[in-house]
């Protein structure tokens, strides 16, 4: 039988793994904490209206109907021909060649009635063309 007395050894804990987990939990804590917004300044920030920085007088408005009847600036176009088409973009654009065309086409006009419009618009000199659309409403099946 051995009785000797051996030297137990005390445990240790060793804290520098311990020290490098809670540096790293304080940093995270510190990058993804959201603090009281209460020292900052009070703003009333201008409020801008969209509608009055628009350049209305370069805007001719074309709108297409679904059974191909025509309307520039909201004036109704007399007959359905390119030639008459033509002549009413003249005298609605007001800016001349400068002038943007916007084309509102019902979602049921026929390829053909906005055609016509192009090519109106290619006859009185205007180049610059875009459509307008409607954002789908939420829960519509387009």
């Amino acid at each position: 039988m051995n009785f000797r007395v051996r030297n137990k050894e005390e445990p240790e804990i060793n804290l520098i793994p311990f020290i490098d987990v809670l540096l790293v939990i304080l940093i995270f804590l510190m990058l993804t904490t959201t603090y009281s917004k209460y020292t900052e300044m009070q703003l009333k920030l201008p409020v801008a209206d969209v509608d009055t920085q628009r350049d209305y007088e370069r805007e001719v408005l074309v709108s297409v109907s679904a059974d191909g009847q025509y309307s520039v600036n909201k004036q109704g176009v007399n007959g359905r021909s390119v030639a008459d088409l033509a002549s009413a973009l003249k005298a609605g654009a007001k800016a001349g060649a400068d002038s943007v065309l916007i084309i509102h086409a019902d979602a049921n006009a026929k390829h053909q009635s906005v055609i016509n419009v192009m090519e109106a618009a290619r006859r009185a000199g205007l180049t610059q063309i875009t459509f307008a659309t409607v954002s789908p409403t939420p829960g519509s099946t387009r």
